[in-house]
């Protein structure tokens, strides 16, 4: 079975590019690797309603409960666990440009206190023990200040999903603190999460020094 590992951080972190990175590097070292994305937008049923609900078409963000929201993000990687455990079996390291993780910090985000904590353990047990979808060996956590985010957010190129220059919750830099709140307290309970800090001092670290360290936490996990 492959290493499966999942980069996670709050909108404009560079989740994406640093996927993209780690499974180049994977692939240029003679392992095999797959990478898949989530939510898979324009290829599950349940990815394209996630679509529909960050272009608002079911409501704002504070007027859709945050547990049916969660069932859109689990439904869209249960459509995709036979695509996923498929990589499982076929390569060395999968990378997954978000999971589980996300649907937890996205959500529980919009709560507090035992409503949180609550959401947490429904979640867990939805993707984990009723939709069977294998644990992550790696959680690596882009961690990056909402400001610097939403910055990097307005740079992006336009999205299938949404014809919108920021989706509903890329648009709230409140509801991005919070979500960054709950990634960083997720990171602190999880033994196989890794966060690596985007700012240096203040500064922007280079794409190419954070695909370095984040290369090195994976290897010393395959080699260990």
């Amino acid at each position: 079975m492959a290493l499966l590992v999942a980069i996670e951080g709050i909108d404009g972190s560079g989740k994406g590019t640093q996927s993209r990175q780690l499974h180049k590097r994977i692939e240029e070292s003679g392992a095999r690797g797959a990478l898949i994305s989530f939510p898979r937008y324009d290829d599950t049923l349940f990815g394209k309603a996630v679509g529909d609900f960050l272009n608002g078409r079911f409501g704002t963000l504070e007027e859709v409960s945050p547990f049916l929201v969660s069932l859109l993000y689990a439904g869209d990687r249960f459509e995709s666990r036979d695509l996923l455990l498929d990589a499982l079996d076929r390569n060395d390291v999968v990378v997954l440009d978000r999971y589980v993780a996300s649907n937890l910090a996205h959500q529980a985000a919009k709560l507090s206190g035992a409503e949180r904590e609550e959401l947490i353990g429904w979640i867990c047990r939805i993707e984990h023990e009723i939709f069977l979808l294998p644990s992550p060996d790696l959680v690596l956590l882009l961690d990056l200040p909402v400001s610097e985010a939403q910055q990097l957010i307005a740079t992006k190129q336009s999205r299938t999903y949404t014809d919108q220059p920021a989706d509903l919750q890329e648009a709230d830099a409140r509801y991005l603190a919070r979500v960054r709140e709950v990634y960083l307290k997720l990171a602190v309970g999880g033994p196989n999460w890794h966060k690596l800090a985007c700012l240096n001092e203040g500064t922007l670290r280079a794409i190419d020094e954070i695909s370095e360290e984040i290369w090195n936490i994976v290897e010393a996990r395959r080699n260990a």
